[in-house]
C-alpha cells in the first residue's frame, strides 16, 4: 500500500513538474524564423525567452561562432553576432534545454515595408502588369514576411507572421509595391532581399508611433484628437505599432519603406511633423539611423477641396528629416481610384532612391523637380527647383500649367508659367506686387513639369519673404 501511495505521489509530482519544464524551453520571437534574411555585415540581435538562469548558447554556421548567455530573472536572453557578407544558405543552432535549428537562413539586405492600402496592395488584388509579374515570380533569393493585423493597447512582445521564399503563390499575396522594389534590388545588387510587410489599410499615421511620442507633444496630440472612429481599422495612436512594430525591434534591417497619408486627410495640416516625429522614434528604438523611403500619395477626387494637396505637400516638407526621400507618382495616380494600379513604377521609384541613398549607386535618376527657393524679380517671381540641374520642361503642349501667384490680398490667380532653363518665371495680370506662389495646388491637379529624366515636379505652396 505504501509503495502504491509513494507511486501515486510520485506521478502527480511528475503531472506538474513536466509541464513546467516544457514550459522552460527555449523560445524564439515569431520574426526568427526558417527562411529568413538577415542584415549582411552588421552586428545583429537574437534574442528570445527561456527559463530564469537557463544558459543558453547561439551558434552561427557561416562562422562556426557561438555565443552563449543566461536568462534573466523575467525570462529574457539575447546576444549579438556578427553576419558576413551576402551569401546562404545558413543555419543557426539554438541550444538551452531543448534545441532549435533555423535554418535556409539568407544574409543579404532588409527592408521593412509599412503604410496602409497602398503598401498593403497585393498582386492578386489587380495591378498593372500583375499576370506577367505573378508568373515570373520564382525568385528564391527574395523571402517575404506579412505581419498580421493586430492591435493593442501596450507594446507587445511577439507577433504573428511567418517567413516565405518568394514564389508565384506567395508573391502574389504579398505587398505589391514591395515586391517590385524587391525585385529592382534583385536585379542591380545580386544579393538576397528580405521584406517584412507590416502594413494596414485605412490606418493614419498615429497608430503605427509610440503613443507617448503624441501624448508628449501639445500639438501632436491636439492633431491626433481630430481623428475619429472608422469601421475598417485602428485611428488611435499606437495600436498598430504595439502589435505590430514594437515586437519587431531590433531586428535589424536596412530601411523603411512608407506608403501612407490618404487617411490623414483630415488632419493633415500637421503631417510633416507627425512622420518626422514617427521617423525620429523609429531610429531612436532600432538604434540605427536608417534611410526612410516614401511615396506622396497620388491625386485623387477627395470629398473636402485640397485636402488632399495638403497631405502632399505636408510630405514634401517632410523631406527635411535628414536621410529620408520621397517618390512622387502625380503622372501614375488615378484620379477616380485611391488605389492607382500602377505598383511597378512605384517600387521600381522606391528601390531607385534605395540604390542611390543607401547603397552609393551613382547616375540613376531618383526625383522629379523639388521646390528650393523663390524670388521676386518685380512683377514676376523666379522659382528654383533640385534635381532640375539638365533643364526643366513640359510634357504635351509644351507649356507648362498649374501655377498661380497671389498679391496683397492673398488671393491666388492663374498665372503665366515660363521655363528658364532650370528655373520657371512666373508672373500673372493684375498682381504688382507677388506675396505667395503655389503649384499644382488642387486635389487632383496632374502636373506637366518635369526634368530631363521625365519625373514629374512635386506641388508646394510658398510665401515670399519680404
Amino acid at each position: 500500500m505504501k509503495n502504491h501511495l509513494h507511486g501515486l505521489t510520485t506521478a502527480i509530482l511528475l503531472s506538474f513538474i513536466a509541464p513546467a519544464c516544457a514550459m522552460a524551453n527555449v523560445t524564439l520571437p515569431q520574426i526568427f524564423n526558417d527562411h529568413m534574411v538577415l542584415q549582411q555585415r552588421s552586428e545583429i540581435t537574437v534574442w528570445g525567452w527561456g527559463k530564469p538562469r537557463e544558459e543558453i548558447s547561439v551558434t552561427t554556421s557561416w562562422d562556426n561562432h557561438t555565443e552563449k548567455t543566461v536568462a534573466d530573472s523575467e525570462s529574457n536572453w539575447q546576444v549579438k553576432v556578427q553576419t558576413p557578407a551576402a551569401g546562404g544558405p545558413f543555419t543557426i543552432t539554438i541550444k538551452g534545454y531543448n534545441t532549435i535549428e533555423l535554418t535556409d537562413i539568407l544574409i543579404g539586405e532588409v527592408w521593412l515595408c509599412s503604410g496602409q492600402s497602398n503598401m498593403e496592395w497585393t498582386p492578386a488584388a489587380g495591378v498593372e502588369g500583375g499576370e506577367e509579374a505573378i508568373r515570373t515570380a520564382d525568385q528564391p533569393r527574395i523571402r517575404l514576411f506579412t505581419v498580421n493585423n493586430r492591435t493593442a493597447s501596450d507594446p507587445q512582445i511577439d507577433l504573428k507572421g511567418d517567413w516565405s521564399v518568394c514564389t508565384p503563390e506567395t508573391m502574389k499575396h504579398f505587398s505589391a509595391v514591395g515586391y517590385f522594389f524587391a525585385r529592382r534590388l534583385r536585379e542591380e545588387m545580386d544579393v538576397p532581399i528580405g521584406l517584412i510587410n507590416s502594413s494596414w489599410g485605412g490606418t493614419p499615421v498615429e497608430v503605427w508611433m509610440n503613443a507617448k511620442v503624441i501624448a508628449e507633444d501639445p500639438v501632436l496630440a491636439q492633431s491626433a484628437a481630430k481623428l475619429t472612429p472608422v469601421p475598417w481599422g485602428p485611428v488611435k495612436p499606437g495600436r498598430a505599432y504595439n502589435a505590430m512594430i514594437a515586437p519587431l525591434i531590433p531586428f535589424r534591417i536596412a530601411g523603411a519603406l512608407w506608403y501612407q497619408g490618404e487617411a490623414n486627410t483630415a488632419n493633415g495640416d500637421t503631417y510633416a511633423e507627425m512622420l518626422n516625429a514617427m521617423i525620429t522614434s523609429w531610429r531612436k528604438e532600432w538604434g540605427v539611423d536608417f534611410p526612410f523611403l516614401y511615396v506622396q500619395i497620388a491625386p485623387y477626387e477627395y470629398g473636402k477641396p485640397e485636402e488632399g494637396v495638403v497631405v502632399r505637400d505636408e510630405q514634401r516638407q517632410a523631406l527635411a528629416t535628414p536621410n529620408t526621400a520621397m517618390v512622387v507618382i502625380s503622372d501614375i495616380g488615378n484620379i477616380k481610384d485611391i488605389h492607382p494600379r500602377n505598383k511597378i513604377d512605384v517600387g521600381t521609384r522606391l528601390a531607385n532612391w534605395a540604390l542611390t541613398k543607401a547603397y552609393g549607386k551613382a547616375g540613376i535618376p531618383v526625383s522629379g523637380p523639388l521646390f528650393r527657393e523663390a524670388k521676386a524679380e518685380g512683377k514676376k517671381v523666379r522659382i528654383y527647383f533640385d534635381y532640375a540641374e539638365n533643364g526643366l520642361f513640359a510634357k504635351g503642349d509644351g507649356e507648362v500649367g498649374l501655377f498661380e501667384l497671389a498679391g496683397e490680398d492673398g488671393h491666388f490667380v492663374p498665372a503665366e508659367a515660363t521655363i528658364a532653363g532650370t528655373t520657371v518665371v512666373v508672373k500673372a495680370r493684375g498682381i504688382r506686387r507677388p506675396t505667395a506662389v503655389r503649384f499644382a495646388w488642387s486635389n487632383t491637379a496632374e502636373p506637366n513639369l518635369v526634368n530631363k529624366e521625365g519625373l514629374p515636379a512635386s506641388c508646394f505652396k510658398i510665401y515670399l519673404k519680404d
